[in-house]
């Protein structure tokens, strides 16, 4: 009779046998790796005892050991590693040999470091890999351990042996089906994607579309999109996905080209994939931010169209060598797909944009045309006249930023639209805007614009003045009405050609002239404190002085006999001569309201003239004339500080008030009241 020892290998060979017949018809019944491998475990446990199994498969991509599956008795947070290079590996010495190899001990082997620490540190001795493999490649290999050393039989690794081959099999089929798998479900994102890019014109929803789909086939922590700026010199962040990010990544972020990631896939119009090493490595802002933000790969794809480099995709993952070459294919074709529709979304917002600020452009022409203002207008012979269009023709073709500086209806109005129809942005908009007539908590909004819901009251998204004049003259009347707080804002609009409307965080580029006017003393201002010092400069590039009518009488009679025509030809009159008696008293007036004081007299007089000859009565030519002006200073300033007071009914704040007719502030005004003794009558 045999010893027991011999009696029983029979009935252990039947039942590993049994075994493997089982793990052939399991087999049959998965095609999920992590299904099977947990199938497997349980059937190899009836007939060898071991304390962990586990599946390490090739990476041709990195050339690496990937661990797939780890299987134990006792509960793990998870495999200990993802990647190991093949000579660091015991497993990938398997796959490169196709030998089964047998670690007795892991505590006096140090030929892989890195996996002799964690088998150490898993009190796990022994350990025994087989080749995975196919007719068709080396898939990798298939390891088991034990807490004990010297703890795998012959037996044990013969048997092992003989599991790998059908299992190389099972494994070789469940890749193929999980390839497939995911083949399909990048086509159908492929699919979504495009159903979704045809029916949104929005960046925002687009993006939103876009990581929703792409989270399916393509895991990522982190995602963005990058746009050229018009001028092609920064990259703006339009849209962002970071829901795990501190904040210290946002939106409408810039970047300069040559300094970030995307640059580069940009600049070489082809796809760039990044290790944590070389971010960790690179002199980049955004790169330094992603690090922190435990970012450890990142992949860069241009967005490119038929015309142009438009930007590019960013997507990041908090694991390493998160996307495979074919994770990058398939991101190509989605990025191919998505720079068609950003570049429609462009062209979509660029069309709105316009469409906006032609409707704006039209109400203001239109409000324009009634205004009746025009070129022509410019009337005069005198030496001081013609010293201006010297000024004029000299200033205009540049880009310079002119302030003009004249007392109330001297006419800077009209020079500042000579400049524009001189320069080379003649066939643009000329926007003009009095700031001493818009309240100063509106006047923000007039300038640069506001977003539906900035404020109370804003029920719809405005275009500012500085947007509506792009690529044409801004003329800022009153420029001394600016308030202390907007001053700031505008410099920047002026030095930068940038804003952002009210309740946005868009940075809006624009290609503006400034042409400014005044009739206060801002550099007195500056020394008050009342403006400043910085944005004066900045306006006092080119100044015109316009002196006032008293100081250019030579042209009053060509002023008289134009304003006498234009009117007389509107109101179907015919005005033929003026009497000399008429023409010399309106020569000897002192004209504190300057030409618009002159045209307004003259509308007056054709319409209260019968005949032929213009009739000026008496009582329209009030005041001082060049006769009978006092004689000292403070007398002749007591006397036109009643006459405007009486002109405006003795108000002195507001944009129509006394204060800024005189060109003063109020507090100004009646400290010289005080002082000259004016009281209003009672």
């Amino acid at each position: 009779m045999a010893p027991d020892s011999t009696a029983g290998r029979p009935r252990e060979l039947h039942y590993r046998y049994d075994a493997l017949l089982d793990v052939s018809k399991s087999i049959l019944a998965h095609r999920d790796l992590n299904d099977l491998f947990r199938d497997l475990s349980r059937l190899l446990r009836r007939v060898l005892r071991f304390d962990f199994l586990n599946l390490v498969l090739y990476d041709p991509a990195l050339h690496a050991m990937r661990l797939h599956i780890l299987e134990t008795e006792s509960p793990h947070d998870g495999p200990p590693y993802d990647y190991l290079p093949v000579s660091d590996s015991p497993s990938g010495w398997v796959w490169e040999t196709q030998e089964p190899l047998v670690i007795t001990d892991s505590w006096s082997d140090d030929r892989w470091p890195v996996v002799m620490d964690i088998l150490r540190r898993n009190s796990i001795r022994t350990v025994c890999y087989v080749p995975l493999t196919t007719a068709q490649r080396r898939l990798g290999a298939i390891g088991f351990g034990y807490h004990e050393p010297d703890a795998a039989s012959p037996e044990h690794v013969e048997f092992m042996q003989m599991v790998a081959g059908p299992v190389a099999v099972a494994v070789d089929n469940a890749l193929s089906h999980e390839d497939l798998a995911r083949e399909r479900d990048r086509l159908r994102v492929l699919l979504d994607i495009n159903n979704a890019l045809v029916s949104s014109l929005q960046e925002q929803e687009l993006f939103k579309t876009i990581t929703t789909c792409l989270a399916q086939a393509t895991p990522h922590d982190y995602a963005s999109l990058a746009l050229l700026t018009p001028s092609g010199d920064r990259l703006v962040l339009r849209a962002l996905d970071f829901p795990g990010g501190s904040g210290a990544i946002r939106k409408d972020m810039e970047m300069q080209p040559g300094a970030s990631l995307a640059a580069a896939a940009v600049r070489d119009r082809e796809a760039k994939r990044y290790t944590a090493e070389q971010l960790q490595q690179s002199d980049s802002e955004i790169a330094k931010r992603l690090v922190a933000e435990g970012i450890r790969t990142a992949v860069c794809l241009p967005l490119v169209t038929r015309h142009r480099a438009i930007g590019a995709l960013n997507l990041g993952s908090r694991r390493d060598n998160a996307f495979s070459d074919a994770d990058v294919t398939f991101l190509a074709q989605v990025a191919n797909q998505i720079a068609i529709a950003v570049e429609n979304a462009i062209v979509f917002r660029e069309i709105s944009k316009l469409k906006d600020k032609l409707a704006e452009e039209k109400l203001y022409l239109e409000d324009e045309i009634r205004t009746e203002r025009n070129f022509s207008e410019m009337v005069g012979e005198s030496a001081a006249f013609k010293a201006i269009l010297k000024q004029i023709e000299t200033v205009a073709p540049t880009q310079a930023t002119v302030l003009i500086l004249g007392e109330t209806g001297t006419g800077k109005e009209l020079i500042a639209r000579a400049i524009h129809q001189l320069s080379g942005r003649s066939d643009r908009t000329f926007v003009k805007l009095n700031c001493a007539a818009i309240p100063t908590g509106l006047l923000e909004s007039e300038l640069f614009g506001h977003e539906k819901g900035a404020f109370t009251g804003a029920i719809a998204q405005k275009i500012g003045r500085f947007e509506l004049a792009d690529g044409g003259t801004l003329f800022l009347d009153e420029i001394g009405d600016i308030p202390l707080e907007l001053q700031p804002k505008l410099l920047r609009a002026l030095q930068e050609q940038d804003f952002e409307r009210l309740g946005s965080n868009r940075t809006i580029h624009v290609d503006v002239r400034l042409v400014a006017a005044t009739n206060r003393d801002l550099a007195r201002m500056v020394e008050d404190r009342e403006f400043r010092s910085d944005l004066y400069y900045r306006l006092n590039v080119f100044p015109i002085h316009v002196p006032p009518l008293r100081e250019r009488r030579e042209d009053i009679p060509i002023l008289v006999r134009y304003f006498a025509q234009k009117y007389a030809r509107r109101m179907d009159r015919h005005i033929e001569t003026i009497s000399a008696e008429s023409m010399d008293r309106l020569y000897r007036y002192n004209w504190p309201g300057n030409i618009r004081e002159l045209e307004n007299l003259i509308e007056r007089a054709v319409i209260v003239s019968k005949g032929p000859v213009l009739f000026i009565p008496a009582l329209d030519v009030r005041g001082e004339t060049a006769e009978s002006a006092p004689q000292t200073l403070a007398a002749a300033e007591r006397e036109h500080i009643i006459r405007v007071l009486n002109e405006t009914n003795w108000v002195l704040s507001g944009p129509s008030g006394a204060a800024a007719r005189l060109g003063m502030k109020r507090t100004t005004l009646q400290s010289r009241m005080k002082k000259l003794g004016i009281s209003r009558p009672r």
